[in-house]
């Protein structure tokens, strides 16, 4: 490293330190700044020998980390010294005593957890990856800054991603999909969240995001221009009425719109609301709600509204502490558009989440704050018996819900994930009366207990206490809390009788003059095709293992040792195994690794990959290697939490092979139209069609065509040329 490059970091460093203070959201004490210079100065002497994969000192991370933390999310300065400090125990001398001794115990519990939460379990038998973040999850019991301070320390690693190759930024990206954003959208950070979605987006599906940021590029004049013209019927009212504010164009992410795309099965072009425009008044607390709905009638009284997109979060704010009046309205040019209205007050607690409400707290008597929220999620946080990947899914649910109010027969209101039951609605009240359900009235009638809630519902749990949970509870819960109950309680269950089923087992086995042994115990699970002990001993206690079942096992017990054995020393796949044919037929397709192999593969059913699709292999536990699309519903959740079984996936040949696709062709009903589209695909060679469907219903024709095709070219040719049709308005592949 040259004298000339040292000499323009230390410069940098110091030009870091003077902006690190100078943007930081809360006001900084002289105590305050002076801690932050220690540690600064322990961060760069801890990280002095240290160098990022781009070649930049290593300690310019901490620092970005530690502005974010600053500025973007506005935590205090404890939260900043421990983001300077977060990677300090972990990959160099410090250790955590010098740190309690140097900064204190605060700063010290935070470095502790984020130091926890990077070193990761080694566990072979679970997801690395989900246990990896169970333990993050449960430092959200120790110190909620643990979490933030990991998001912040996450988003700056997807910003400076670039250098690194493409497999890992594909792992990187789902695990931020997966668990990160929606952490992020949680805890109300939605800034964070929105840039944590696009770069995720980015790195997954590249080509996707290049084509809507390229897109969205494009039409900035032309949508500036528009927020222009709706800006100006609205503004002379509003100046009448003397009101302070401020308008503001947004566009949609780049993930949201995507998302929209995806949902409505629609084109960019198509995609209705790509913006949205944002009034933020100023205002004292007491008359927020007053001026909101005096800025809405203003609103529309120049607009038409839609009536079904009026959101209050103003009145019953959302869980995240997110407050606002949303309503969509028909602007100029018979386009719809999205109108937000916030106080700067509610408008810092949607930027900044967590530490704009520690701000204004005090000065609120029904503050929503994360807490709340934490105390909610405390008894799925400590039940440790489920496994770590369960763990993550249960806590998932409870993350991007969108929100529903109900209310108890009393009229006190409880806030609750849309699409919730009336059976997650006594868990939600209380753990005793959800686990002893014995039925549910909404609104005063009886109803089942799937019954789903609506806002506005008055819900009532009727308890006994010989009710107890059942397996089919688990169809009927939605959320988190209460499957991760039900799921306990169950587990709770099965010990039992697995504990009596080892003393009836013990006894049968011994008139049948065998041992109870682990030798013994291994036969039999294998013998009746187990998973574990505990299933086996539940079984006997069940009584789904009989005698007569016992005394078959009894009789075939030497040559089950014998399969038993064979089984566990043949290896599938030999070359002399295998059908030379077969492979020439069926595995010439794709090929697996850097080696660029020939394995033995299925295509995976959920979303149904052709050749020429962005592909990815999965190691399943029992069926072998799964091929998914890139874009498959499961595709985040088994790059995040199963990345050690990703199998890299290249097409070679597809000659032999030929695929199954279904189109779904929508237009406008004419005489031909039929025998045009099927013309059209008789005449391109390579296709065949299985099945067709048309029908027709006030001028608007529907059509479902299964066809038959080698490759993904042809099928995009085929797309292309039943467009060109008069008539149709659009072909997709499902």
């Amino acid at each position: 490293m040259t004298e000339a490059v040292l000499e323009e970091e230390k410069k940098e460093l110091k030009k870091q330190y003077k902006e690190l203070l100078r943007i930081s959201y809360r006001t900084l004490t002289p105590k305050d700044k002076k801690l932050i210079r220690s540690a600064f100065d322990v961060a760069v002497d801890a990280h002095k020998d240290q160098r990022r994969k781009s070649g930049e000192a290593y300690v310019f991370h901490p620092i970005a980390v530690a502005k974010i933390v600053a500025s973007e999310i506005g935590l205090d300065a404890t939260s900043i010294v421990a983001a300077l400090l977060h990677d300090v125990v972990e990959d160099t001398t410090y250790t955590l005593t010098d740190i309690e001794r140097l900064f204190g115990e605060a700063v010290a519990r935070i470095v502790d957890g984020l130091t926890k939460i990077s070193n990761m379990s080694t566990d072979k038998d679970v997801s690395l990856q989900a246990e990896n973040f169970r333990k993050m999850l449960l430092t959200l019991n120790e110190d909620v800054r643990v979490i933030i301070i990991k998001i912040a320390d996450r988003l700056h690693n997807m910003q400076t991603m670039d250098s690194m190759p493409s497999q890992k930024q594909v792992k990187i990206a789902s695990e931020t999909l997966y668990i990160y954003a929606p952490l992020a959208h949680r805890i109300g950070m939605y800034n964070i969240k929105t840039e944590l979605e696009d770069l995720g987006l980015k790195y997954t599906e590249p080509e996707i995001y290049n084509d809507i940021f390229s897109k969205i590029k494009e039409s900035k004049q032309e949508q500036d221009a528009y927020i222009k013209s709706f800006t100006k019927i609205i503004k002379n009212t509003l100046d009448i009425e003397k009101l302070k504010y401020d308008i503001k164009g947004r566009p949609k992410s780049i993930f949201s719109i995507r998302r929209k795309m995806m949902v409505q099965n629609v084109t960019f072009d198509e995609v209705y609301d790509k913006f949205a425009v944002r009034i933020i008044y100023k205002s004292k607390p007491d008359n927020e709600k007053f001026f909101a709905w005096k800025i809405y009638s203003i609103v529309t009284d120049h607009f038409r509204p839609n009536p079904t997109r009026l959101r209050d979060w103003i009145s019953s704010p959302k869980s995240t502490g997110y407050e606002a009046l949303h309503i969509t309205v028909m602007g100029p040019k018979g386009r719809w558009v999205e109108v937000q209205i916030r106080s700067e007050r509610m408008n810092e607690i949607a930027e900044k989440g967590f530490a704009a409400h520690y701000k204004y707290k005090n000065k609120e008597k029904d503050d929503v704050t994360l807490d709340d929220w934490l105390d909610k999620l405390q008894e799925t946080l400590e039940n440790s018996e489920i496994n770590a990947v369960d763990f993550v899914e249960e806590f998932k649910l409870n993350l991007y819900a969108k929100e529903i109010f109900v209310f108890s027969p009393m009229g006190d209101i409880y806030s609750l994930p849309k699409g919730s039951t009336a059976l997650d609605f006594a868990f939600h009240v209380h753990t005793e009366i959800g686990l002893h359900t014995r039925g549910t009235k909404v609104n005063g009638k009886l109803v089942p207990l799937s019954h789903q809630l609506k806002s506005g519902d008055q819900v009532e749990i009727i308890t006994s206490d010989n009710a107890n949970p059942s397996a089919n509870w688990l169809d009927y819960a939605t959320t988190g809390r209460a499957r991760s109950k039900i799921k306990s309680s169950l587990k709770d269950e099965k010990k039992q009788i697995a504990s009596e089923g080892k003393i009836i087992l013990g006894r049968k086995l011994k008139s049948l003059k065998i041992t109870l042994d682990e030798k013994t115990i291994n036969q039999l699970v294998v013998y009746y095709k187990l998973k574990t002990s505990l299933d086996l001993f539940y079984r006997v206690g069940a009584g789904i293992i009989d005698n007569p079942k016992l005394k078959e096992f009894a009789a075939s017990r030497s040559n089950a040792f014998v399969s038993f054995f064979k089984n566990r020393i043949r290896k599938p796949g030999k070359p002399e195994d295998v059908n030379k044919e077969e492979i020439t037929s069926k595995y010439d397709q794709l090929v697996f690794g850097k080696e660029e192999e020939k394995l033995d593969y299925k295509l995976a059913v959920c979303c149904n990959p052709i050749p020429g699709d962005n592909v990815f292999g999965f190691l399943t536990v029992s069926d072998g290697i799964k091929v998914h699309k890139k874009n498959c519903p499961n595709a985040l959740q088994l790059q995040s939490n199963y990345n050690y079984r990703i199998l890299k996936v290249k097409w070679i040949d597809s000659t032999q092979s030929d695929f199954r696709a279904e189109l779904i062709i929508t237009g406008i009903d004419t005489i031909g139209l039929v025998n045009e589209v099927t013309k059209v695909i008789s005449n391109n060679l390579g296709i065949n069609m299985k099945s067709v469907h048309f029908e027709s219903d006030d001028g608007v024709f529907n059509g479902k065509i299964i066809v038959v095709v080698k490759t993904k070219n042809i099928l995009n040719n085929l797309l292309k040329n039943i467009k060109k049709i008069n008539g149709i308005d659009k072909v997709t592949r499902v």
